[in-house]
């Protein structure tokens, strides 16, 4: 019996917290927290730990399947590798020569965001193709946050986060980073962060319609939902009524300041109040104390990106950070520095940029050569050049995690050809002609590459694959690779890549090596900021190097003053009034005289939970036991007694986009007229050991009419949907 212990990284979520997996005969015993972990020192979330059930879950796909012809929904055969890649590739030709590569298209959950190699491949085959439709998750999380950087920065990859070393003051709009980790920010030890801001006289401060786990644990504002954007309107009205801008950060930072004070002048504290529920001398209280505080942060994120008006919620964070003089300063909000520049180096050579195109459905501008995963089904079901007829899926499950499920599903039978890559079995691929079987984070090498420059204490760290793959399984970039030389297709990378790594391509194929994406990775370590440089800096960072260092290696703080190096505007200056916004401010301004419709009089929130991970991980017995099997919606006692709901009452929850029924929570955490409701629920494939009755899709009350959807990001609106509550008890239909 062989047993060793190899350092490793979780790939749940964006902490990466460090750990130790322990293997015993080439089979995982158990992975823990890493105590000699950099950023974690010895936490790991409860997701994480569990994480083996997944590794050995008897439903997880480890072969090869293929969709029984003429079989039920869902029904599979299994096959060999060479009889899924053939035919996979002779379909995908057939497509190609018959319709185009604009036929073609691709949809990744988040998982992607964590797995370099899947990225940079299915990339380099959807480039290669042509595709005219990429799709993600992004149009559901944090699209417009990117949006909001192209406008103010000029730069997409850009995402500033709060400076948590020693910030006075730490305002949290739409975020819940107790249970979240701190999404947007890399910090896993979030709790003792924020602690230690109280600790030294410093205040966080959570606005939230819903009191948090965050909330409950410092100072808590309740806001009414979808209420952010009039409430960072009016801190920015009091800030410039008040004179307590700081006109020299105003003047050396930024363009456009005079116009976005005249567009936030009708939004005072007392013209928003019926649309955020804050008390008038509250705001103005909060706005004079960002303003005086030595060093104050304003963090948005899931929450203040999903509602109606997105992109100008998270443009108006940081512009409320850049007027108090925040801004590019440490203590207040910092500006990030790739350590694996890709997305960077692709956005500096014309790739990854925004509004280069316009969708076929809605002309819906491009985020990152993406669409709105809520057009998707009607780019399926919609004749026309261009008509999506193909569609790869890498880790995810748009039929739940997307808007109108229904519909999504109906549209992919559809489909010419769908191929997923994936642990499981799905609601969204059992639609699919082939699903293949996946790595696991576990099972690959990987360097982390999407949020490593978000953090105060920036970190890079290898790990090797701690596990041999499980059955069949390959890993992503291997089937993409395979497809595309069995289908004839020269799987070339980007311009931006190829240009750097044809001429070592030339030489590998001349040597008969065999390029792979780590060649790209190696060479943008080395190129990248924080590079050896090919071994002319001393002690620079090259995947040689990391690879050797067991815990990784720990880069220059985060500092201040870097907004020049970022910013990628002609005039070399934040941009607070782009002109993309101008109709937002309009449909701002219009929405404070729209009254609720009294036919959906509550409003629908989204909530994370601890034990629960997006729309998997819910057949993990260890997470999801006692409450945590249960969906259930949290109602204030009030609301539940107008419609007549008791507590554990089965209840029916309409909006004007669809129907579901859960379980009532009676609680006074959210303030009355809000319901909210964990996301991610709703399973019917895939797993024999799952939740109970699967839980509710939330997603089914959210719209998908192009008129519904934010148009600059191309978000849905998944919080503060108008509802209404009622007893499905006794109930028939």
């Amino acid at each position: 019996m062989t047993q060793r212990t190899v350092s490793t990284y979780c790939r749940i979520c964006e902490p990466l917290c460090g750990m130790i997996a322990t293997v015993e005969d080439g089979r995982l015993i158990s992975l823990r927290p890493d105590d000699e972990h950099p950023l974690s020192q010895g936490y790991a979330c409860p997701k994480g730990l569990a994480f083996p059930e997944v590794q050995h879950d008897p439903d997880r796909v480890l072969h090869p399947l293929r969709r029984v012809a003429g079989g039920a929904l869902g029904e599979f055969e299994q096959v060999s590798w060479d009889e899924a890649l053939d035919d996979i590739a002779v379909r995908l030709r057939a497509l190609l020569d018959t319709h185009g590569g604009g036929t073609v298209g691709q949809f990744f959950g988040n998982p992607v965001g964590f797995n370099i190699t899947g990225t940079l491949w299915a990339g380099a085959l959807m480039t290669a193709l042509g595709t005219g439709h990429q799709y993600s998750v992004g149009s559901q999380d944090i699209n417009s946050r990117y949006v909001a950087s192209k406008l103010l920065y000029g730069s997409i990859s850009q995402v500033p986060f709060p400076d948590l070393r020693g910030t006075d003051l730490l305002l949290v709009l739409g975020a819940n980073p107790l249970v979240s980790r701190a999404s947007g920010v890399r910090a896993p030890r979030v709790k003792e962060h924020l602690s230690a801001i109280v600790a030294g006289g410093g205040r966080v401060v959570v606005v939230d319609p819903r009191r948090s786990e965050t909330a409950k644990a410092f100072e808590h504002v309740s806001i009414e939902p979808d209420g952010d954007a009039f409430l960072l309107a009016s801190l920015i009205q009091v800030v410039a009524e008040e004179g307590l801008v700081d006109q020299e950060a105003i003047d050396r930072q930024s363009v456009g300041a005079e116009t976005l004070l005249a567009a936030v002048a009708p939004f005072t504290p007392e013209a928003t109040v019926a649309r955020t529920g804050i008390d008038p001398d509250v705001v103005r209280s909060l706005a004079r104390d960002l303003a005086a505080a030595p060093r104050a942060a304003v963090y948005g994120r899931t929450g203040t990106c999903l509602g109606e008006h997105a992109t100008l919620v998270s443009v108006l964070i940081d512009a409320l950070a850049l007027l108090t003089g925040n801004l590019d300063r440490e203590g207040g909000v910092l500006l990030g520095q790739a350590v694996v520049p890709f997305e960077e180096t692709a956005e500096k050579a014309g790739r990854l940029g925004y509004d280069t195109r316009r969708s076929r459905i809605g002309g819906f501008p491009d985020v990152m050569d993406t669409w709105p995963a809520a057009i998707m089904a009607d780019e399926i079901t919609t004749p026309g050049e261009g008509q999506l007829r193909a569609l790869f899926v890498l880790a995810g499950n748009p039929v739940l995690s997307s808007v109108d499920g229904p519909g999504l599903a109906a549209a992919l039978e559809q489909l010419d050809l769908m191929v997923a890559l994936d642990l499981y079995v799905n609601e969204t691929n059992r639609h699919a002609d082939y699903v293949l079987p996946a790595t696991t984070w576990l099972e690959r090498e990987d360097v982390p590459f999407a949020i490593v420059a978000s953090s105060p204490w920036p970190h890079v760290q290898h790990t090797p694959a701690v596990l041999e793959p499980a059955g069949e399984a390959r890993a992503e970039w291997e089937v993409f690779d395979e497809i595309a030389r069995r289908a004839g297709i020269s799987l070339f990378l980007p311009s931006w890549a190829a240009a750097v790594t044809r001429p070592l391509r030339t030489l590998a194929r001349r040597a008969g090596v065999r390029v792979t994406p780590w060649t790209l990775v190696d060479l943008l370590l080395r190129t990248g900021p924080h590079g050896d440089r090919f071994g002319l800096r001393r002690g620079g960072l090259s995947l040689k190097r990391l690879r050797a260092e067991r815990h990784g290696v720990m880069l220059p703080p985060a500092r201040g003053g870097r907004l020049a190096e970022v910013v990628r505007h002609p005039h070399g200056k934040v941009d607070l009034a782009p002109a993309q916004l101008a109709a937002e401010w309009d449909r701002l301004r219009s929405a404070l005289e729209v009254e609720a419709d009294p036919a959906y009089p509550l409003r629908m929130i989204g909530l994370r939970e601890m034990r629960s991970q997006n729309s998997w991980m819910h057949n993990s017995p260890t997470l999801m036991k006692g409450r945590n099997r249960r969906h259930a919606a949290r109602i204030h006692p009030g609301d539940a007694a107008a419609a007549g709901v008791a507590d554990g009452d089965t209840v029916r929850l309409t909006s004007a986009a669809g129907v579901i029924e859960t379980v009532a929570l009676l609680t006074d955490e959210v303030r009355r007229g809000t319901i909210a409701c964990p996301h991610g629920w709703g399973h019917a494939a895939g797993w024999t050991v799952a939740n109970a009755a699967g839980g509710a899709n939330t997603n089914e009350l959210a719209s998908a009419r192009v008129e519904d959807v934010e148009f600059l990001a191309g978000m849905a609106r998944l919080n503060g949907i108008p509802v209404r509550l009622e007893s499905a008890v006794g109930a028939v239909g």
